[in-house]
């Protein structure tokens, strides 16, 4: 460690790298967690868009007002709020324009603000813009004292820290953000529901998350498209906060001539770019994986408008649909996290109970402020209106103090026994204002205030006025956003997926494939089913491991050392005479495990599997099917044991051969059918462990390879037994490498 010093800038201290990392690196994390990427959920705003609502407001560019340069505005926001990129400010308020990208949105554009294709939008020298209604209803209020503000990062300007959200915008218009180490994702909502729901839980405060699932009953997104998700997991995915939602295309049969259809797609799922799915489409198509479909149009205008043509007529259109939902993205998933920062600034999870309180509550305290404002103000104008009907009682006394006294303003006071503020009014009144009408009019507006000071009083001391007053203004909210065109709901509510059966060959083209392993673990497929003695090249020093005939729409299931079982595609190998891919990068196979057995799980079939400690179990083969890459794990092991075989179980009879070179065969109905497990003792050891292990059906006898020729011993009397038996020395000729072969 060296010396500490003091230097001109400051004092130097030698720190641990890792303590300075941490530090500096939590400050970060707190940083893209607080201020750029979690939403408030009072206004459902991040800093970036609160920041651009308030310089609008500040540019005075309300709906009513004129347009003003986007530049102009990302520039004020850069300057005096956002000490950031002018890039990502201007991208923020493009999408806070865009119809099909915010469910109500907050700036309403002039110009080229992108489209469902994923056209960007035009520079901002050439764009406009200005607030919407929805925007002006989350500001409502912002200039009576009902939020915070707080210093800009220069110390130059103020900025709010909330606005007062008269518009329960966090779950109307949701949101998506990746900060460190968290995440939100949340969908947009119909404004009309949510303010229904809010009614609902201001009436009931303990409201039940069934209940407000009547008013609530799943997202709207700006895009439409039909929602396919089953109740039960909306419900507890609101309950919860965590879920996602599956969301699919509308689309209609448009009927011709002869008897020919079409498909017509109207909307598609929310964030999926029209032009990209459109690429998608076409690429399988080109590929053949889409048999069902001939072809693909797009005549969309300001509507979207997806013809899709099938390959024939006899085909089933909600077949043909259901092949296009399970390979493109006109079935797309939203997930849900409602992961947003609390009234306390402290980032959670929230149900949507939870969310709509919070709300609720922000806007009970707006309330308050805003009452608490607005009486201040009555008692300042109350003053100086009871100095003003002093001066009318006593006027001429008040014209002569003025006329002679060379300091009048102490005299009044003393004289008349006046404020300071109400002296002051005296003095700057002007002398038309000393007419009678002047007078009558000061009264009426003395008792209109001071009815409307008893009126805040009265709902500042009573809790059930207040959430009434609430109540009434989440009512207006929703006549005014949720009534006509705006708040009709986009998104249908479906009952959960439609049963389609569809066959497998509906997704890929049929046709015969040889599979090919080597065994340093590269797998490929080639066309047809090729010979046995068909030339096969590999890499240098490789060599072939497993080969099998198969069809393309076949799943192939990978036993692993490891006890589990990996089940891949056949059309998703790679293609052609190379070298193929390696299998590691398709499952999850650590670097110590291989493969001991590729092959074709054979309905109504069994399998043998066994550990090398000579334990093991019959399996289902349709129990061996996995869809993940980490595959399925069957068989449970100990220690430093593994998995030593899978056979098929095709026979009535077991013949296992240890390592200690000693073969036992019994009836096959001693072993039991598992899923999943350590499986019963097929053969006692005591040294070594399991070398091999056949199923055969006893009649037939047991075969084995020797050399280029199969042998068969049906007199089986000498090792026959029970599971779990040590067995005898094999018949003599026996393979020496203890193996039975194919």
């Amino acid at each position: 460690m060296a010396d500490d010093t003091v230097k001109e800038g400051g004092e130097i201290r030698e720190t641990r790298l890792g303590e300075a990392l941490s530090g500096r690196y939590l400050a970060y994390a707190m940083s893209t967690i607080m201020a750029r990427s979690l939403p408030d959920v009072r206004d459902g705003l991040k800093p970036v868009h609160r920041r651009l609502l308030w310089a609008m407001h500040q540019l005075k560019l309300d709906p009513d007002a004129g347009f003003k340069k986007c530049a102009r505005i990302v520039g004020d926001v850069m300057g005096k709020y956002h000490p950031h990129g002018d890039a990502s400010i201007y991208d923020a308020l493009v999408r806070q324009a865009q119809e099909f990208a915010a469910r109500y949105t907050l700036v309403e554009g002039q110009g080229n603000f992108g489209n469902i294709d994923g056209d960007n939008a035009a520079a901002m020298r050439y764009t406009e813009a200005r607030l919407t209604a929805v925007a002006q209803a989350l500001l409502q209020g912002i200039d009576e004292d009902t939020v915070d503000f707080r210093a800009t990062y220069d110390g130059e300007d103020r900025e709010p820290v909330v606005l007062p959200a008269a518009f329960p915008n966090l779950l109307a218009n949701g949101a998506t953000g990746i900060a460190v180490g968290m995440a939100t994702s949340i969908p947009p909502h119909n404004a009309g529901e949510l303010c229904s729901a809010a009614l609902a839980l201001i009436a009931n405060p303990e409201i039940s998350h069934a209940e407000l699932l009547t008013h609530v009953p799943g997202p709207d997104f700006p895009t439409g498209g039909v929602l396919v998700e089953t109740a039960e997991n909306i419900a507890e995915a609101y309950a919860t906060g965590r879920g996602g939602f599956r969301l699919r295309a509308k689309w209609e049969v448009e009927r011709a001539k002869g008897g020919t259809w079409s498909i017509v797609v109207t909307e598609i799922p929310y964030q999926v770019q029209k032009s990209k799915l459109i690429e998608q489409v076409a690429l399988l198509l080109e590929e053949k994986k889409l048999p069902l479909l001939a072809d693909i149009r797009d005549e969309s205008t300001d509507q979207v408008r997806l013809v899709l043509e099938p390959r024939n007529r006899t085909v089933e259109p909600a077949v043909l649909m259901e092949t296009l939902f399970r390979a493109t993205q006109l079935e797309s998933r939203f997930s849900l996290n409602m992961n947003v920062l609390d009234a306390t600034r402290t980032p959670r999870v929230m149900s949507l109970r939870e969310a709509l309180r919070a709300w609720l509550d922000h806007r009970h305290e707006v309330l308050l402020r805003r009452s608490n404002h607005r009486l201040a103000a009555i008692a300042r104008r109350l003053e100086v209106l009871d100095g003003y009907l002093i001066a009318y009682l006593n006027l001429d006394e008040v014209i002569r103090i003025i006329r002679t006294e060379d300091e009048p303003k102490p005299k009044l006071m003393a004289a008349f026994t006046l404020s300071d503020v109400q002296a002051e009014a005296i003095l700057n009144m002007r002398l038309r204002a000393l007419r009678r009408l002047e007078e009558m009019e000061i009264r009426r507006e003395h008792e209109k205030l001071t009815k409307e000071q008893k009126g805040l009083q009265a709902l500042l001391a009573s809790p059930a006025k207040q959430w009434a007053a609430i109540g009434k203004e989440i009512e207006e909210t929703r006549k005014k956003f949720g009534d006509g065109t705006l708040g009709q709901r986009r998104t249908a509510i479906g009952s959960g997926l439609p049963v389609v059966a569809v066959d497998e060959s509906a997704f890929i083209e049929r046709e015969p494939l040889t599979v090919v392993l080597s065994e340093k673990g590269w797998i490929r497929a080639l066309k047809g089913h090729l010979a046995e003695d068909a030339e096969l090249r590999f890499k240098e020093g490789d060599q072939l491991g497993f080969r099998l005939h198969a069809q393309s729409t076949d799943r192939l299931v990978i036993f692993a050392s490891n006890g589990k079982a990996y089940t891949l595609r056949a059309d998703a190998l790679p293609r052609g005479r190379g070298d193929g891919q390696p299998l590691r990068l398709m499952i999850d196979l650590p670097n110590e495990d291989g493969v001991l057995a590729m092959f074709l799980p054979a309905e109504g079939t069994r399998y043998l599997v066994a550990a090398g400690d000579g334990k093991g179990f019959l399996v289902e083969g349709a129990e061996l099917l996995a869809e993940k890459r980490t595959g399925k794990q069957v068989l449970v092991l100990e220690g430093a044991t593994r998995a030593a075989l899978c056979v098929p179980a095709e026979g009535d009879h077991v013949a296992v051969l240890g390592e200690n070179r000693k073969l036992l065969i019994f009836p096959m109905e001693q072993l039991p059918v598992m899923t999943r497990g350590r499986g019963v003792q097929l053969q006692s050891y005591k040294d070594g462990g399991l070398a091999d292990a056949k199923v055969f059906t006893r009649a037939e006898g047991l075969s084995w390879r020797l050399g280029e020729r199969m042998r068969v011993e049906t007199d089986l009397t000498t090792w026959r037994g029970n599971r779990a038996g040590a067995g005898k020395a094999p018949p003599n000729g026996f393979p020496r490498g203890n193996r039975f072969g194919s």
